[in-house]
């Protein structure tokens, strides 16, 4: 009886796990406007006015250079539609750029990437994010100057 049983589990055991696949996870790549990020009521709520912030290749003035950095903001976008995760993702990203700037004693935030996994994506109008099923991320990478006015 107990032969049986195990048998039957395990049985089981196999017929399931050969009939799930591997879920992959979703990971939907997008290109949004940096301009509707900026106009979004929320940005100016969060990201520090007193920082300047030039994409790609924009011109920027020349300040002293105070180092690279990197931030990787994560949002959560269960129930959300893509591109409003996107959005916040954005705004926190570039409130943490803001902030880094501000702590180094700079003004200015120059050259600023999409930086996904650190992959480049540079655009002077759009930004890089990835959503999936429950969380949306954007990544970013720039310079922070102090610029002398």
């Amino acid at each position: 009886m107990r032969f049986r049983i195990g048998f039957a589990l395990a049985a089981l055991l196999s017929t399931t796990c050969l009939g799930t696949g591997v879920a992959e996870a979703r990971d939907t790549k997008y290109e949004l406007k940096i301009a509707d990020v900026m106009a979004d009521p929320r940005y100016a709520q969060n990201v520090p006015s007193d920082v300047k912030f030039y994409f790609g290749s924009q011109a920027a003035p020349a300040g002293q250079d105070l180092g690279e950095f990197v931030t990787n903001r994560k949002t959560n976008s269960f129930g959300k539609q893509d591109e409003e995760a996107c959005t916040w993702g954005m705004i926190s990203a570039m409130k943490e750029l803001g902030e880094r700037a501000l702590a180094e004693g700079g003004n200015a935030v120059v050259g600023i990437v999409s930086y996904y996994k650190k992959k480049v994506f540079s655009s002077e109008t759009t930004f890089e994010c990835h959503a999936g099923a429950f969380v949306a991320g954007v990544a970013l990478k720039g310079r922070v100057v102090k610029v002398t006015p």
